[in-house]
Parts: C-alpha cells; structure tokens; sequence
C-alpha cells in the first residue's frame, strides 16, 4: 500500500508539471496573438488590421489547444481542485471564454463581411483579445490569493464565497500585467512576421522600446507586492537559499536585455526566444515557490488529486498526447514561418 501510495504520488507530481507545461506553452504561443490583437486596437490602417489576422491564421487555433490539454490535465487529475475553482472564478472565466469566442468568430468570418463590418470585427477581435488577456490575469492572481472551501467530515470541500470574491486590488493589478505582458509579446511577433520596411512593423519597433521597460517595471512591482502579500513567497525567497533566488532574479534580468538587444539589431526571431525564456524562468520560479500548493492556502497538489485507479486510467489514455500536441505545433509554425505584408489582409 505504502508502494502505490508513493507511485501514486510521483505520478501526481508528474502531471502538476504537465499541467503547468500546458498552461506555460500556452501563455507562450497564444500570449503573441492576444499581445497582437491587443496591438492591433492602435492600428489605423484596415489592411494592416487584415494582415495582423492573416499572420496568425494558420496557428492561432493551435495555440489555444493548450488551454483545452490544461483544463483536461485539471479536471482528469486535479478534480476537486477543478470543481472548486471554477466555481470561484466563474465570473473572470466567464468574461475570457467570451473573449476567446468572439475573438474566434472575427478571426473567421472578417473575410466574409463587407468594409463596415470588417471594421466591426476588427474592433471585436482587439477589444476580445485584451478581454482574454486581463480576465485570465486576474484569475492567476485570485487563485494566488487562495479561497475558503467547505469543511464537512465525509463530504468532497467545495467553494463558499460570493461571486466576485475573486475581485482584488492583487488580482486586478495581475490583469493589467498580463495585459502588458502579452502586448509585448504580440509587438515582437508582428516584427517577426511582417516584412522589413512595412509602417506596421515600424510602429511595432517604435512601442518596443517603451513596452519593454513597462513589462520590467509589472515584473518588479509583481514580485515586491507577492513578497509582502505572500507569507508562503517570502519565506522562500528570503529563507536559507535566499541566493538561488537572487541568481534566478539577475538570469531574468538579464535574459530581458538580450531579448532588448536583439530586439534593436532587428534580430526578430532571437527576440522571441529570448523573451520566451525569461517568461519560462520566471515560470519555473513561481512553481517552486508555490510547492506543494496548487492554490495556494487551498489545495495542494497531492490532496487536491485524483484516487489512484482514476489517475493511472488517465495516465494511460493521455499520456501520449503531449509530444504529439508539440510535434503539431512546431510542424504548423514552421509551415506558416515566412514574412507577409499588409497586401495578405484577412479578407
């Protein structure tokens, strides 16, 4: 029994970090499209709205199947951690899924509509983008924040709270973050995509140069707000190994001004990869601080678990689908790689 029990937990553990894969390759691809989209609300030209849709049509629907692999890890693996935060965060979920739905239908239907309409979709596709981007930062800073769940000998603990109980000074500053964040990260993909010399890109690299500094800015306010707010950060970073963490600060730091360098050597590609990489770092970072919680306060990663047949029948039927999730989606960025210009508009 003693054995199960510790394979049982080596395999939770094992799919905390699938989940916490999924939600990070998620941040990291479809993060450019919403950061895009969220971009594309200052861009004056129709055509270059067109072609903002046209640079990301062959992926973008990809790149939200990692949410879809998330909720699936969540709910196969973690389900009473899944039916109680989703009952906390119904509202902020509530508001993204609407983004992303009706972020869906402009991508699809702008090339069928006429001239007024495309405007119309246009305004739906960059209002829904930053709706998907701050709704879903807020709900990473309430989960953060933890909630109080039932108590009840015998009986699963389900959520007890208001609606909007997720609502913070926290949480709303974490949406603005993410919104930051992800329209940095949708300025680095437009220089990526689109030719050298078209105005859009232009403009693109003339609001790199300031986001930058904002997005180092969240970061750093970010983490002094958690310290103080965070009893369960502090005592990590500021603990015994105070120094790891203080190495893994500078690496942040640092891989940021490459991602700056290569950014003004117009180096587009080695820009991503460099921002993508301090995104991931910082990832890594709050996962080991968080540990063993998966809402923190709430439910750890172990007593938020499915029972032992349930986790290794789902261990059995999904555990294939992750490298041919990632082999899909590097097949799909690498058929859809070239530059475009604003002559591809969406229409």
């Amino acid at each position: 029994m003693d054995g199960l029990s510790h394979i049982q937990s080596i395999v939770t553990f094992a799919w905390w970090i699938a989940l916490d894969l999924s939600v990070l390759l998620y941040i990291l691809l479809d993060g450019a499209d919403l950061g895009a989209g969220v971009f594309s609300l200052f861009v004056r030209s129709h055509h270059e709205r067109g072609a903002i849709m046209s640079a990301m049509a062959g992926t973008w629907d990809a790149n939200e199947t990692w949410l879809i692999v998330a909720g699936g890890v969540l709910f196969g693996t973690f389900p009473f951690v899944y039916g109680s935060a989703f009952s906390y965060l119904m509202v902020p979920l509530a508001l993204a899924l609407w983004g992303m739905i009706t972020r869906a239908l402009a991508l699809e239907f702008r090339h069928l509509a006429e001239t007024p309409w495309q405007r119309f979709s246009d305004i739906c596709f960059g209002v829904s983008s930053l709706c998907v981007a701050f709704f879903g930062g807020m709900a990473v800073g309430a989960l953060l924040q933890g909630f109080p769940l039932t108590n009840t000998p015998g009986v699963v603990p389900t959520y007890i709270g208001g609606s909007f109980r997720f609502i913070s000074a926290f949480s709303i500053w974490t949406g603005i973050a993410a919104v930051i964040a992800v329209t940095l990260a949708g300025m680095l993909f437009i220089r990526a995509r689109f030719e050298h010399g078209e105005p859009i890109r232009e403009q693109a690299a003339r609001w790199t140069k300031t986001m930058f500094y904002v997005a180092l800015a969240a970061v750093g306010l970010t983490v002094v707000v958690s310290a103080i707010i965070f009893p369960w950060a502090s005592q990590k970073w500021f603990g015994g190994h105070f120094w790891v963490w203080g190495l893994v600060l500078l690496a942040v730091v640092f891989v940021a001004f490459k991602m700056r360098e290569a950014s003004r050597r117009d180096r587009d590609v080695a820009a991503i990869l460099w921002f993508n990489l301090a995104v991931a770092i910082m990832a890594v970072a709050m996962m080991v601080t968080v540990y063993p919680w998966i809402v923190p306060g709430t439910w750890t990663i172990y007593t938020g678990a499915s029972p032992a047949v349930s986790l290794f029948t789902f261990t059995l039927a999904m555990g294939g689908f992750f490298p041919v999730m990632l082999m899909y989606n590097a097949y799909q960025i690498w058929v859809f790689r070239a530059r475009i210009s604003a002559l591809a508009a969406y229409h």
